[in-house]
């Protein structure tokens, strides 16, 4: 049995890939660690495929005793330990890094720190650290490589490529075996609405004012999370130690388009979409250029507008899920980012 380690497995994209690890590998058994910060969410990890083989911690990955801890308990192989360790914890949302950028300093690149040390001392065959395509910055024309040259724009992404560059650095100085990935924007179900697509799908079906930054035409590349989730465990077999892999969707589309796709799909009139002060650094266009792990042998099998349109019908069948965190301290959280009321 494989002991693999999954950090922020009740988040969107975590959660997704303790699901998808668990019904494609019998023989992995998942420890989940999660602090349960506000974009941690038990209900996302309702359904599991094989519950037996899924231990949640609630604990914060940069406590260094509790991360030890998690290392010693576990038995892999012949000794103490993981197998593998795929950390998905972050703080993630650039407009909370604008308003406060404590949080992602501490979560992003202490957190890392603290993984990372742990593997370097007790030994782990895989480290994968999940980065993002915000860490190359904006680009007007082409595509970033994995060989670009790092320029974030914001708190968040600036937090993020700490974290990307210290993991490389623990590779290159203390041979933890790392691999980096830097994905494009994920969509799908389960994703908290503070994030562009589910905060205009959830906003729409209640009538209340979608909030477009700007001129509405920034460009953001999507993938389905589905998608993401079968890049990383095909890199977790097939990736070379040491390298960063691109992962895109091949989905360039500007904010507007999908705001107007969205009100189209739910039967709500145009006029919902309403401009908004432009948040400060606002990158234009992400694009990314993933020849190098299509080169391994992988692509994104997820079709754009019909996976999009399933996106908005699970949240429209999903109300429950969605109304629950929509209320309390994001109200006032919504409020003070964009003037509005929910």
């Amino acid at each position: 049995m494989r002991r693999v380690l999954v950090t922020g497995g009740a988040g969107f994209i975590g959660s997704h890939f303790i699901k998808h690890a668990l019904r494609v590998h019998p023989d992995w058994y998942i420890v989940n660690l999660d602090k349960l910060s506000y974009a941690g969410n038990p209900d996302n990890l309702t359904g599991l495929p094989d519950p037996n083989r899924h231990k949640f911690v609630r604990g914060d990955i940069t406590d260094h005793k509790l991360v030890e801890k998690l290392w010693r308990d576990c038995p892999a192989g012949s000794g103490a330990g993981f197998d593998a360790v795929v950390n998905f914890a972050a703080e993630t949302h650039v407009d909370r890094s604008i308003l406060w950028a404590d949080d992602f300093i501490k979560t992003d690149v202490l957190g890392a720190f603290t993984l990372l040390e742990a593997a370097r001392q007790f030994g782990v065959n895989k480290f994968v650290q999940i980065s993002t395509d915000e860490v190359y910055g904006s680009i007007e024309r082409g595509s970033f490589s994995e060989d670009s040259p790092l320029n974030p724009r914001n708190p968040y992404s600036a937090s993020k490529a700490g974290a990307d560059r210290l993991a490389y650095a623990y590779f290159a100085t203390h041979n933890v075996p790392v691999i980096i990935t830097r994905c494009s924007n994920n969509f799908g179900p389960n994703q908290h609405p503070e994030k562009f697509m589910p905060l205009f799908i959830t906003n729409a079906m209640d009538d209340k004012p979608l909030p477009l930054y700007g001129d509405g035409r920034y460009v953001r590349d999507w993938i389905h999370v589905e998608d993401h989730c079968t890049a990383i465990d095909f890199l977790i077999a097939r990736g070379q130690l040491g390298e960063t892999y691109n992962i895109a969707g091949g989905n360039e589309v500007e904010n507007v388009a999908i705001a107007r796709r969205i009100c189209q799909r739910l039967g709500k009139p145009e006029s919902l979409i309403q401009s908004v002060k432009d948040r400060p650094g606002h990158d234009r266009r992400y694009s990314l250029n993933a020849g190098k792990l299509a080169a391994l042998g992988w692509k994104p099998q997820r079709d754009f507008n019909q996976s999009l349109d399933a996106t908005i019908d699970w949240y429209a069948a999903n109300k429950s899920w969605w109304r629950k965190i929509k209320g309390g301290k994001f109200k006032r959280y919504y409020a003070q980012q964009y003037g509005q009321r929910l």
